[in-house]
């Protein structure tokens, strides 16, 4: 069984004992996270939600929270001397699922 859950402002699959990354989330490492927005329920028995699935979770596991690797941004514009340099870490949120409940 998997689902499609909403976190973010971005649409995630996940299935049972996924680790997944997703935008950081206000919550301390070893807590559990519910998401109640699910969208879709697949398996054996499709369930499409308009636009979530009334009743259905997904329980997940915060493993840890952090920040991604270091992305450089660098502007130039030829024959007018401008340079720009700036740099940027993402936070996230480490997850393992542990259930979905339908």
């Amino acid at each position: 069984m998997y689902a499609i859950i909403e976190t973010g402002g971005k649409q995630v699959k996940v299935e049972k004992d996924q680790v997944i990354y997703v935008e950081k989330l206000d919550v301390e490492a070893g807590d559990t996270y519910t998401f109640d927005k699910v969208l879709f329920l697949g398996g054996d028995k499709n369930v499409i939600g308009a636009p979530y699935v009334k009743g259905a979770t997904v329980t997940a596991k915060v493993e840890k929270n952090g920040k991604a690797k270091k992305i450089i941004i660098f502007k130039f514009r030829r024959s007018h001397n401008y340079r720009k340099k700036q740099g940027h870490r993402q936070s996230y949120t480490k997850l393992t699922i542990t259930a979905i409940n339908a």
